[in-house]
């Protein structure tokens, strides 16, 4: 009875580190899984805030390229 007992005991031990071990391995997973999405997500934010960033540059070069046009043509007719 008490072998029964122990072989119990160490079948209990045994089966609560393996699923310590799982719980490990599924939280690991579950980390990378995050810290992939994260990089996505960066990945996605830098490009649309270069996307937003250059077309800010172009638009600011537009009004000086027709800022300069005007001047010149004031230039001009004096």
């Amino acid at each position: 009875m008490a072998a029964i007992k122990t072989s119990i005991e160490e079948l209990k031990s045994r089966t609560q580190t393996a699923a310590k071990g799982m719980s490990v391995e599924a939280a690991q997973e579950a980390v990378q899984q995050v810290a992939e999405s994260s990089k996505d997500t960066t990945k996605t934010a830098t490009e649309e805030a270069s996307k937003q960033t250059q077309t800010a540059i172009d638009s600011a070069a537009s009004k000086a390229q027709d800022s300069i046009k005007v001047l010149g043509q004031r230039l001009v007719q004096k």
